[in-house]
């Protein structure tokens, strides 16, 4: 993912208010941030730990989601759970449903869709072994490349956002 700047993830919400928008706190660590091993941003509001955000590259410029994070998780290190993102295993308090307001009119009148996702939204280092899902000592083992690794990712991630922009 290339490098982006306040100005351009902030303008890049789709299912917000511009002041919500602005409102909007960055990743603590958005300076130090790997650019070259994100496949996408995503993160928890610091100031808001009920919202997270996400910010797909695309081709017309980067496309910005905020998401509800549930107020309250629960989850058993005996249960496992995928994220339908990067299909990353966890133990159930690893995923989270994250729903997310659609775009335009839809949304003003509360319609959402949600999808199940690593609940600290690092999907990419995880399916580059830079993190390890917590609770879980096997791994499963997928035959496919990296690269198809983040292809696939990239397709569910696309597949989400259609729905959110979906008019």
């Amino acid at each position: 993912m290339e490098p982006l700047n306040e100005k351009q993830i902030r303008s890049s919400f789709v299912n917000c208010t511009k002041g919500d928008a602005a409102r909007v706190k960055l990743p603590l660590d958005f300076a130090e941030l790997p650019w070259e091993d994100l496949d996408f941003l995503g993160w928890v509001d610091p100031g808001a730990p009920l919202r997270a955000h996400l910010v797909l590259p695309r081709a017309d410029g980067p496309l910005g989601i905020t998401l509800r994070v549930p107020a309250v998780t629960r989850g058993s290190a005996v249960k496992s759970s995928l994220c339908q993102i990067c299909l990353t295993g966890h133990a159930s308090s690893g995923v989270t449903l994250l729903a997310a307001r659609l775009a335009g009119a839809r949304g003003r009148e509360g319609n959402t869709v949600g999808t199940y996702i690593c609940a600290d939204l690092a999907c990419p280092q995880y399916l580059r072994g830079k993190r390890q899902p917590k609770l879980r000592s096997l791994r499963y083992t997928e035959s496919l490349t990296l690269d198809e690794r983040i292809a696939r990712m990239s397709r569910n991630l696309d597949a989400f956002a259609a729905k959110v922009t979906a008019g």
